[in-house]
């Protein structure tokens, strides 16, 4: 069955709090997507995000972020009043997520909602059914608000070194700020799951990423650090990173630890069954981030300020997609197969099944021949116009070298009357892979400022776009009906 969708995060959503959340805009989201005739809404990570504000560097793998929290409809639940999330100033720029202004005045106002809270039956089940990961972060969490935000490296060694006896009074003493926690995952865990259900009933499913790697400050590493590379102290023996390449000279230093992968397949990998089972809560399809580091993945000694002495060190391989197919054998999978590609990695991404992922603003090198030209794709395969990671197509169109842009304008037909983003577009509609996904910035054909995330940099033009009321209008709805219709992709009876 031929498919396409859309992605966009939901902080990138409208709204009039600083930053898109699970209210009224992304009802209003899903059913222009059904209106326009697509069937996958592809998001990015949920969780809380800690240092650069990136999904992909979160506090936990299985929490909820509490910035997506809806706030008015708190309001309509009598937990906050409307005038008290009116006094806050959420920034003057509604084009731009202030994460600062969030961290805060978000807290604060959730507080209040908090202090309204009476638990009850369902609350009760929730932290129960949960209590598997939410009480080592609600704790994780009450502690770095204990600390200043600090990272639990800089905490009372016996608290950095989970002793029993510091962290029970420690649990005993913050045991409001712990319940506070408690509260902010069940809020959110309520809300998200509406709006899946919402989303699943106009036929619309939800594709979500999974990083390979937690950070460093992170509870899963706090919680757990045998099954990291580190050292007596808790630091890290290597860290995770992406070698020298045409783009950049230094490789990427990403800084994560990496995981004692004999310990992960000694327990089964427990760890990993626990976290895939929580992203199956949340999504549809699971796009598992870093797909290459399976195979093997760059190790770069701790401490280097570049990646470049990093060396390549094998990974579990099929022996952990193994354990993977056994436990989720009905949740569909996709590979981000990117980057530096080998037989290896190739071959894994057959044997394990797994559709990898082709990119229109890659196919068209004048130098050589490309992979990812759209007629060398397979059918099981999901055809991307770019990713977050990417320029938009506009950008793509401004930047890249003549002949790279004439060669797309020749290989495709690309033509003023129709215009070169949507020629673009229309390459990947009518290739064979079986899902096509573009950005929403490309949709509305919108260039640098709308960038999702430039890699390799912290900064606060990364994450932070957000589009304008109004942008799922009926209008551009009926257009990209039109050319998902016309490639076969809308779904059947539409």
């Amino acid at each position: 069955m031929r498919q396409s969708g859309i992605l966009m995060h939901i902080t990138s959503l409208p709204g009039n709090y600083g930053i898109g959340t699970m209210g009224k805009e992304a009802y209003k989201f899903v059913d222009f997507l059904r209106e326009a005739g697509q069937s996958y809404w592809q998001i990015l990570p949920l969780s809380p995000t800690g240092f650069g504000d990136s999904p992909y560097q979160a506090l936990s793998s299985c929490a909820g972020n509490h910035y997506l929290i809806d706030l008015d409809t708190l309001v309509k639940e009598g937990l906050l009043k409307k005038a008290e999330i009116k006094a806050v100033n959420w920034g003057a720029n509604p084009r731009k997520v202030d994460f600062g202004i969030l961290y805060r005045h978000r807290t604060e106002v959730l507080k209040l909602a908090f202090q309204r809270f009476t638990p009850d039956e369902d609350f009760s089940r929730f932290v129960e059914e949960n209590e598997i990961w939410l009480k080592d972060y609600a704790l994780f969490m009450a502690l770095k608000e204990h600390y200043g935000g600090s990272a639990w490296l800089d905490w009372p060694q016996e608290l950095r070194l989970r002793e029993e006896k510091a962290l029970a009074e420690k649990q005993e003493g913050l045991a409001e700020t712990v319940c506070f926690h408690y509260f902010l995952q069940y809020i959110f865990f309520r809300q998200w799951n509406a709006l899946r259900a919402y989303a699943n009933r106009k036929g619309i499913r939800i594709i979500g990423d999974v990083p390979i790697y937690v950070p460093l400050d992170s509870v899963d590493v706090w919680a757990e650090p045998e099954l990291y590379q580190l050292d007596e102290n808790r630091y890290p023996v290597k860290v995770a990173g992406c070698p020298p390449d045409s783009f950049t000279a230094d490789g990427q230093l990403w800084g994560n630890p990496i995981y004692d992968w004999q310990k992960m397949a000694d327990t089964g990998y427990a760890w990993w069954i626990r976290r895939l089972g929580a992203a199956a809560k949340l999504y549809d399809v699971i796009r598992i981030d870093h797909f290459r580091g399976f195979e093997s993945y760059w190790a770069v000694p701790y401490g280097d300020k570049t990646a470049r002495n990093g060396q390549w060190v094998k990974g579990p391989g099929m022996d952990f997609f193994r354990m993977v197919q056994r436990q989720f054998p009905g949740l569909d999978f996709i590979a981000e197969d990117l980057g530096f590609m080998t037989p290896e990695v190739r071959q894994l991404q057959i044997d394990s099944g797994y559709p990898g992922m082709k990119v229109i603003e890659f196919a068209f090198d004048s130098r050589e021949e490309s992979d990812y030209l759209p007629h060398l794709y397979p059918v099981d395969s999901i055809c991307y116009t770019g990713t977050h990671d990417n320029v938009t197509l506009k950008q793509w169109l401004s930047e890249a070298s003549a002949k790279d842009v004439a060669y797309a304008k020749a290989y495709l037909g690309l033509n003023r009357g129709e215009g070169y983003i949507w020629g673009l577009i229309r390459g990947g509609m009518g290739s064979v892979s079986r899902l096509f996904i573009a950005q929403m910035q490309d949709y509305l054909e919108l260039g640098k400022e709308a960038r999702m995330n430039f890699p390799g940099t912290v900064s606060t033009d990364n994450w932070t776009w957000r589009a304008e009321k109004g942008f799922d209008g009926r209008r551009l709805a009926v257009k990209l009906y039109s050319v998902t219709k016309r490639y076969g992709r809308a779904p059947a009876g539409k």
